[in-house]
């Protein structure tokens, strides 16, 4: 595993990352806001071909736009976020599909949970995001073309792009 924008202050040990977000960092490109930010930290291994990856959040959202998940990404012009997304004073799960322009789609939790566990599928070029509260029982929030590069970087992501950060916990990540 390797970082992109390491933050200042991480701890990892056994199936658990745990990290203190920086304020001010995100991965958006342009759509809406007219401006390109590429510097949210993103902690990531190599991937070829298709894959499942997933893993579990607990994250202390606090202001608008905290946020926390699993990223898939080809370069700073062609990526995947997804999770937990604070939104408007609640937790949203969360997909931006990224390709030159970034496009959002949200959908509103009923109730803030502690955790949620995030899955990517990747086939071919395709790309699939789900969400679950319980780790078991996923529901699917997007389906969308990515890209067709055959190796992407995958792992874990966070960013705090209006707030003063927030801390994180990433648990049982995996990548099938």
């Amino acid at each position: 595993m390797e970082w992109l924008n390491e933050p200042l202050d991480w701890q990892e040990a056994d199936d658990r990352l745990t990290l203190s977000v920086d304020s001010e960092t995100d991965c958006w490109r342009v759509t809406a806001h007219d401006f390109v930010q590429d510097d949210a930290p993103f902690y990531y291994r190599e991937v070829a071909g298709d894959f499942t990856a997933r893993v579990t959040v607990t994250g202390a959202y606090a202001d608008q736009y905290d946020q926390a998940g699993l990223m898939v990404r080809e370069d700073e012009s062609t990526w995947l976020k997804t999770g937990i997304e604070y939104v408007d004073g609640s937790q949203q799960a969360s997909t931006v599909i990224t390709r030159d322009f970034s496009d959002w789609s949200v959908s509103p939790l009923d109730d803030d949970p502690e955790s949620v566990s995030v899955r990517v599928e990747r086939t071919g070029e395709t790309v699939e995001t789900f969400i679950s509260r319980d780790g078991e029982s996923f529901r699917m929030l997007r389906q969308g073309y990515l890209t067709e590069a055959e190796t992407l970087s995958v792992g874990m992501m966070a960013a705090a792009p209006t707030g003063e950060g927030f801390d994180v916990t990433f648990e049982d990540f995996s990548v099938e």
